[in-house]
């Protein structure tokens, strides 16, 4: 006898073979505002490649089957080699050939080529976030490798400028891609740098370029089958950067032991080892003590990606949402006309919107850092991203799962992952209150930081009435600001300059819309139907 329960209606079809660029509205005019049109070809190419049911299937097969250690071979010889299941190396070949880790240093680069790399980086996360972990440090670590490679490794930096992806274990010189990762945190110490204990020593004489024997360990070693990594140690005159490769220049393998990868909540498909030194040979970069201030220079990069990497995920949630809500009914309606719900996805997307703006002209200033101006800003406004975005992506995951239900907290749905990443992002590279610091820092310490942001506010003065008294009363507070408030008005910093971008180049009834959701004072007011209509059409870009 066969028995028929029920049939499967009412069930929208999983979010695929969608163009993430495309779609997207809100990037694509931030795009072409900030400079990057040129690159809208390649990425409605990409975005459409990402946006497929095969790349998408490559994010989930990547975190279902997470890295494995391998310490030793069958016959007891130490490899301390990382395996990863096919569907990371194919995605990692998509990542370098979009140069997502060397775009930006290109010798024939487009003007404004940080808002082109920011826009695929955005794309990417949006379908595998673990793997832009290798790409970030690459792309923060090239300026200082440009200046400071060992001569015996020289070969590298024609290389560390390919398009291509090579997992091979062999030298640099005989590969095709090279990847660059990073070893600064220890035990005892984490954020505090200055309390690490691993030692170098030199082999010969002191002095940049020279090698050093390194002893010690690592907590957090990030992504350990990098061809080389920066690291900090002591020296005689304090804490000192240094390249640590994989190999040694007659192709052995350097004294690095990888003791373990860590078991995380999130971030599962991008391995993070606990190493240690035992005589391990790194090339000194820079002077001695000076390791702090050259590893400051790619703080700001990888703290920017950060950002870049939670508002992808927050982007494809909301896709997500829409996509389910646009399909599903609830008492013969779908949910996206359920007056509620409508303002539930109106909101997120309004809140989409401010970042895409923010990002994208964070990234222009990242472009032309020889402008005073935009250096500052950019000074200002990436550790205030990162903790503003960062922290905003989880409340925002949980309420794009609460639009599907019971189905969007179950594992078959891309959910649950986005969930469980959010937090790195937040954690890594310094967590809220390290960037909330960051920004007192500059507050404090910039001189003409107070004429960047009258330049940037005061130009949209007038437009806005709670635009203009929450920058009125923020600017009697910058004067000095207590540690304890730090939070405050760092969030605040970071509402104003989102909305002083919408206030120049949003339509009217968006950019002011955002700021009764963000700047009013007596707190949220509800969105019109029509500005909820204009906002979803924006989103699904239909």
């Amino acid at each position: 006898m066969t028995w028929t329960t029920h049939s499967v209606f009412n069930q929208p079809h999983p979010l695929s073979n969608s163009n993430l660029f495309t779609r997207d509205i809100a990037l694509c005019e931030a795009v072409a505002r900030e400079g990057a049109g040129w690159d809208r070809e390649w990425l409605a190419s990409v975005g459409l490649q990402l946006g497929s049911a095969e790349s998408l299937e490559l994010g989930r097969l990547a975190n279902t089957q997470p890295p494995e250690l391998q310490r030793y071979d069958a016959r007891g010889e130490r490899l301390d080699e990382v395996r990863f299941h096919p569907a990371w190396h194919l995605l990692m070949q998509g990542l370098c050939a979009s140069r997502l880790h060397n775009l930006s240093w290109q010798p024939d680069v487009q003007p404004n080529a940080m808002v082109a790399r920011a826009a695929r980086f955005i794309l990417h996360a949006q379908v595998e976030a673990g793997s832009l972990c290798p790409v970030t440090m690459t792309h923060a670590a090239i300026p200082l490798l440009q200046n400071h490679l060992p001569e015996a490794y020289a070969d590298w930096r024609e290389t560390l400028l390919s398009d291509r992806y090579d997992a091979h274990h062999q030298p640099g010189n005989k590969k095709r891609g090279l990847l660059i990762g990073m070893g600064m945190t220890e035990k005892q110490g984490g954020t505090d740098v200055l309390s690490n204990s691993t030692r170098a020593e030199p082999i010969g004489v002191h002095g940049t370029g020279e090698p050093y024997r390194i002893t010690g360990h690592k907590w957090f070693f990030s992504v350990p089958q990098s061809d080389a990594h920066l690291i900090l140690a002591q020296t005689s005159q304090g804490l000192s950067c240094f390249f640590l490769p994989r190999l040694l220049p007659d192709g052995t393998r350097n004294a690095i032991r990888i003791e373990r990868l860590k078991d995380k909540l999130g971030n599962r498909s991008n391995a993070s080892a606990e190493v240690e030194f035992q005589d391990a040979i790194g090339w000194l970069m820079g002077e001695e003590g000076d390791g702090v201030r050259l590893i400051l220079k790619m703080g700001g990069m990888t703290r920017f990606d950060c950002a870049l990497g939670s508002h992808g995920l927050m982007r494809r949630a909301l896709s997500i949402a829409l996509h389910h809500a646009q399909q599903r009914q609830v008492m013969g309606k779908n949910l996206s006309d359920q007056p509620l719900m409508r303002t539930v996805l109106a909101q997120q997307a309004l809140q989409l919107e401010g970042q895409t703006a923010l990002l994208m002209r964070l990234a222009r200033a990242w472009s032309t850092p020889a402008s005073e101006h935009e250096r500052l800003y950019a000074r200002l406004f990436t550790p205030a991203a990162k903790f503003g975005i960062c922290k905003a992506g989880m409340p925002f995951v949980a309420e794009s799962m609460e639009v599907l239900g019971g189905i969007g907290y179950c594992e078959e749905s891309e959910l649950p992952r986005l969930y469980r990443e959010m937090p790195v992002n937040s954690i890594w590279e310094g967590s809220g209150n390290v960037m909330c610091l960051d920004v007192l820092r500059v507050l404090g310490r910039q001189a003409d930081v107070m004429t960047m942001l009258n330049d940037e506010f005061e130009a949209v003065k007038g437009s806005n009435r709670h635009f203009d008294r929450r920058w009125r009363q923020l600017r009697l507070q910058l004067n000095h600001v207590r540690e304890g408030m730090a939070r405050e008005v760092t969030q605040e910093l970071l509402q104003l300059a989102s909305a002083a971008i919408l206030l120049k180049v949003a339509e009217p009834p968006l950019a002011d819309g955002w700021c009764d959701q963000h700047l009013d004072m007596r707190g949220r007011r509800s969105l019109s139907d029509d500005l909820c209509t204009r906002l979803l059409l924006r989103a699904s870009a239909g």
